[in-house]
């Protein structure tokens, strides 16, 4: 179900619902990709095409040791590998929530703060071209 962003000001229940649910399922994946799901997540729209996930509190055990070490390089990269080995399962339940194709997905951490961002720039309504998940080994 797409969500037509004009009517954010007549009612934003289903705008909330529908962020709502991508901030779980993105705890889903982290869950099932690192072992443990972050303490805080929130989604926000930025502008009627961009989605901004921001994950804190995302460490492994072995992660905060990397990090204690100050090993915040090595941290970024093993992070960042399995982001982009998984696009496929980061973009998914975002076409699926929102009714539009993925165009872009950017993953970004802060190895200090533990603070991670899941990016989605969105095609526009209506578009039928391939998404983001019918490219996702790229």
């Amino acid at each position: 179900m797409a969500v037509d962003l004009r009517d954010l000001d007549r009612d934003d229940a289903p705008q909330q619902n529908t962020l709502s649910a991508i901030s779980k399922e993105m705890v889903r994946i982290y869950k099932e990709q690192f072992g443990r799901g972050p303490t805080k997540t929130r989604t926000n729209w930025a502008g009627s095409d961009v989605l901004v996930v921001t994950l804190e509190e995302t460490f492994t055990p072995a992660e905060l040791s990397l990090q204690r070490m100050g090993k915040h390089q090595e941290l970024r990269d093993l992070r960042m590998l399995f982001q982009y080995a998984e696009a496929e399962a980061f973009c998914e339940p975002v076409e699926r929530l929102t009714g539009r194709k993925v165009r872009a997905f950017v993953s970004g951490i802060d190895t200090a703060a533990d603070l991670a961002t899941e990016l989605f720039v969105l095609h526009p309504c209506g578009y039928d071209g391939p998404g983001r998940t019918e490219r996702s080994s790229e």
